[in-house]
């Protein structure tokens, strides 16, 4: 199932009866500004969490853009599935559209995730390779000195992506790229000259 990412009234029409379940990959795991029911371990299959966003708003400005988590296509990605109460869902959803959709660089998409070895229809956000916001896969010398440089109504750059790594951690999911880009965010930038 899928949805346009310009239909903002019909954001619900594919929504499955009972509970809303939504694939949270970055900041949503450890800062949803919502109620959760619950959060499970979950997984899903052709999307890969990846710095593929440019941020000019939350994470970066136009002059100087931040780079955060979109998932692109291909391999897969573990994250977290929060469930929603179902008489809360609507509101839930405006929230997160509202949160999400600033720029419309992502397309909302109902996908099936493994939660607890079953599938679950969860709602969650993949990049619109489209859009002029997507970045692609940025070389590591990029990605680390957008990030670096970025900063926007949600703070710095690099405390987004550090505590997502953490939270990822905390999860007990390991992702290889994060800790990657993490270890050389560590690294001291070597003066100029």
């Amino acid at each position: 199932m899928t949805m346009d990412q310009g239909r903002d009234h019909d954001r619900n029409q594919d929504r499955p009866p009972g509970p809303l379940w939504i694939f949270a990959y970055g900041s949503l795991m450890w800062q949803p500004d919502f109620d959760v029911l619950e959060t499970r371990p979950a997984t899903l299959f052709g999307y890969h969490r990846g710095l593929c966003i440019y941020s000019n708003t939350y994470r970066g400005t136009p002059a100087a853009l931040g780079l955060v988590f979109g998932l692109d296509r291909g391999g897969s990605c573990k994250g977290m599935a929060l469930r929603i109460a179902e008489d809360r869902a609507d509101a839930v959803m405006a929230k997160v559209w509202n949160r999400e959709m600033v720029t419309k660089v992502y397309r909302p998409r109902w996908l099936t995730a493994h939660v607890a070895g079953r599938p679950v229809t969860v709602w969650t956000f993949v990049a619109d390779r489209d859009h002029a916001q997507y970045a692609g896969r940025p070389n590591d010398a990029e990605t680390i000195r957008l990030i670096r440089q970025g900063h926007g109504t949600g703070g710095a750059c690099v405390d987004y992506v550090v505590s997502t790594h953490a939270h990822l951690k905390t999860c007990g999911i390991y992702d290889r790229a994060l800790a990657r880009v993490v270890r050389q965010l560590d690294t001291p930038v070597s003066p100029a000259g």
